[in-house]
């Protein structure tokens, strides 16, 4: 089956589907089935790293697909403990063997890591990886405006996306913001939450029921209207499909708001500040 999920242009000129498919914890045969599935309902959009430990399977759902290698969009991710530029670099290599890929569509530094602070050496690795054809384009994930300044200001390239923490109960709008202005393209990790508690909020539920859809479609299309990529993660079939079914209604301005407003100051669902947050 075939849906259509309209696409948005990085700053880079590469185009990406406005949903895909997170794949944490999604390993193995079960999981290559999983991500098979999610592609088979329309997904193009795959979104792994090298911490999921699961970059093979994901190159095994791409091996297996009928769908070709050019219209999927396979991205993976740095981990800290390699952002030296010798060791980022073998490891991006790592990742595409691990994968059986030639190269990847998006490759992202994971964390910032700044007390260790060389996310820059690992930029460079990155720009470095892309002008080799191992890469199509490059970003980041969970870096402050001053984490992606420093970037451009001391190696002349802006990422083309940060992917960061979104969702109704972190809104994140002043990093949203900082996105627009400078170009780059916003996108949503645990957009659903991990947490049952949203999907019983009976704020949202009421909006659902205006629209006759479920919750999570709701909170699908609040991020698709802000503008921001959103990578859910699923395993069923059902609700891979569910997800993706959110382009034939609108949310007005009010329950937009609304859903916003939702933010809490604690929103953060590990209390993981990439300001001081160190991942290995």
């Amino acid at each position: 089956m075939s849906k259509s999920i309209p696409e948005i242009t990085l700053n880079d000129g590469i185009t990406l589907p406005v949903i895909g498919l997170g794949t944490y914890n999604l390993k193995g045969n079960e999981g290559v089935h999983s991500i098979l599935s999610a592609i088979d309902n329309g997904y193009r959009l795959i979104d792994s790293a090298y911490n999921y430990e699961n970059e093979g399977t994901v190159g095994e759902a791409v091996r297996r697909t009928s769908v070709p290698r050019k219209d999927l969009k396979i991205t993976s991710k740095l981990p800290g403990r390699y952002h030296s530029y010798d060791k980022a670099v073998q490891t991006m290599q790592e990742s595409l063997y691990r994968a059986n890929l030639d190269y990847y569509d998006v490759y992202l530094i994971h964390w910032p890591n700044p007390i260790q602070d060389r996310y820059v050496e690992a930029w460079q690795a990155l720009i470095d990886a892309k002008k080799w054809g191992l890469i199509r384009s490059i970003g980041v994930c969970n870096f402050l405006p001053e984490h992606i300044e420093r970037l451009e200001q001391e190696t002349g390239v802006k990422p083309s996306m940060n992917q960061i923490e979104l969702h109704p109960f972190f809104n994140q709008a002043s990093q949203r913001k900082w996105h627009e202005e400078h170009k780059i393209v916003t996108e949503s990790w645990s957009p659903l939450v991990r947490a049952r508690e949203i999907l019983e909020n009976d704020t949202i539920q009421q909006i659902a029921d205006q629209h006759n859809k479920s919750i999570s479609q709701v909170i699908l299309r609040w991020h698709y209207q802000l503008g921001a990529i959103s990578i859910p993660k699923s395993a069923s079939p059902e609700r891979q499909l569910e997800n993706i079914s959110i382009f034939d209604f609108s949310l007005d301005e009010k329950e937009m708001n609304i859903l916003s407003g939702l933010t809490r100051p604690d929103g953060r669902l590990n209390n993981q500040d990439p300001a001081t947050y160190e991942e290995f």
